[in-house]
């Protein structure tokens, strides 16, 4: 049985508001407690108290649970901009920001514009001052393999 698998149907199965979604599960067993790590993002912005109600409601199924036998610790949280976009649903909230995509071939980094069906554009800056060219490239979600959200200030 896949530990991570499971705790993320049971912690699934726990959420009560259709905008919110489990990207992750994380379990990592180095030395001490094994850490429990749930990974929970929403079309719209999340709020503490969502993270804190789910915490609870999937404490309770893992205590009685006998496939999880050893302590751990549990810890709810949204993805922050360490974490890799993982979902095709976690894209929209992005539009605006600036993403780096690591393709097969290539990594692209550019400001998310829009996504329409399988695939998301991004706008690429090029050069500098009059020579600074905007270029649109489309990804297809499918040939992503990692995609971060990068915090920009500009």
């Amino acid at each position: 049985m896949d530990i991570a698998e499971e705790i993320k149907r049971i912690a699934t199965s726990k959420l009560t508001d259709s905008n919110l979604f489990i990207v992750d599960v994380i379990v990592s067993s180095k030395r001490g407690p094994r850490k429990v790590l749930v990974l929970l993002d929403g079309d719209n912005a999340i709020s503490i108290d969502a993270c804190a109600e789910l915490s609870r409601a999937l404490a309770q199924d893992l205590d009685e649970v006998s496939w999880l036998e050893e302590a751990y610790t549990l810890e709810v949280s949204t993805p922050g901009v360490d974490h890799p976009l993982k979902l095709q649903r976690q894209y929209p909230k992005h539009i605006g920001r600036s993403l780096r995509v690591k393709l097969a071939e290539k990594t692209v980094e550019g400001k998310l514009v829009a996504i329409e069906g399988e695939k998301m554009t991004l706008a690429e800056e090029t050069g500098s001052g009059k020579k600074k060219v905007v270029t649109n490239i489309d990804i297809v979600f499918s040939e992503i393999e990692k995609a971060l959200v990068l915090v920009s200030f500009k």
